[in-house]
C-alpha cells in the first residue's frame, strides 16, 4: 500500500481528501503544522508528499527544501497561492506538481496516480546506488564493495538497498520489516531482522564488529551513515 504524507492546516480538506485517499486504496499520514511535519517526515518512510505551502507555523517551501536533502520523493504543492512566482519557485526548489486551489477531485486523483506511476518507472530505470565504497546496480542487481563483486542473499540485497536510498535516515524495526516483507508473513519479525542486519554487516563492512555503514541508533533503529 502505497504511503502519503499530507501537510494541510485545513479540517474540512483533510477530512475530504483523506477520504477520497483511502478509497483509492492509499494510506495518509497527516500534519497539521511544519514542526508536526517535520517530526512525521523524520519518522516515516512515504511514497508521495502532498504539501500545503502556508502553515501555522511557516512555510511548506521549508518542508520541501529539507526533503530533498535526502530524499527524491514525488512532492506536490496543493494551495491556494496561485501567481507564477509561487509556482515557479515550488517547482524549482524540486516539486513535481503544483495544483492550485480549488481544483476538481477527479483531476487531483488522477495526477497523484501518474506521478507514483512515473516514480515507480524511474525508480526502475535508475542505474546504481553508490555510497561508502558500496556500489549497487539496480539493473543487473549486483553488488561490489571497493570495486569487488560480492554475493548476497535476496533479503539482504533489499534491505541494502532500502538503506542506501534513505541515507542518514534512522529507519526502525517496524519501518524496515514494513517496506521489505508482507505484514502477513508473520514469521519475519525483529529478530530475524537483527540476523539479517548482522549477516549484511558481515559483507559490507571493513570491520563487522564496529560497523561504520550500517550503524545501530540505540532504541530507535539503524541508519546508513553518510559520514565516511
Amino acid at each position: 500500500m502505497k504511503q502519503i504524507f499530507f501537510v494541510e492546516d485545513d479540517l474540512s480538506l483533510i477530512g475530504g481528501l483523506s477520504f477520497a485517499l483511502k478509497k483509492q486504496d492509499y494510506e495518509v499520514t497527516v500534519a497539521r503544522t511544519l514542526a508536526q511535519a517535520q517530526a512525521l517526515w523524520a519518522e516515516g518512510l512515504y511514497d508521495l508528499v502532498i504539501l500545503d505551502v502556508s502553515l501555522p507555523d511557516g512555510s511548506g517551501y521549508d518542508l520541501c527544501r529539507e526533503i530533498r536533502k535526502t530524499s527524491r520523493v514525488p512532492v506536490i504543492f496543493l494551495t491556494a497561492a496561485d501567481e507564477e512566482t509561487d509556482i515557479i519557485m515550488g517547482l524549482d526548489m524540486g516539486g513535481d506538481d503544483y495544483i492550485t486551489k480549488p481544483f476538481k477531485l477527479a483531476v487531483f486523483l488522477s495526477r497523484i496516480n501518474a506521478i507514483l506511476r512515473r516514480s515507480g518507472d524511474f525508480d526502475r530505470m535508475d542505474a546504481e546506488l553508490s555510497s561508502n565504497g558500496i556500489r549497487v546496480s539496480l539493473l543487473t542487481r549486483e553488488v561490489y564493495k571497493d570495486g569487488t563483486l560480492i554475493s548476497l542473499t535476496p533479503g539482504e540485497y533489499k534491505l541494502l538497498c532500502l538503506f542506501m536510498e534513505h541515507p542518514g535516515i534512522v529507519l526502525s524495526p517496524d519501518q524496515i520489516l514494513g517496506r521489505l516483507w508482507d505484514h502477513e508473513e508473520n514469521y519475519i519479525d525483529s529478530s530475524t531482522l537483527t540476523v539479517y542486519v548482522r549477516r549484511l554487516r558481515t559483507k559490507i563492512e571493513d570491520n563487522p564488529g564496529s560497523p561504520e555503514k550500517i550503524v545501530t541508533v540505540r532504541g530507535m533503529g539503524y541508519k546508513w551513515s553518510t559520514g565516511l
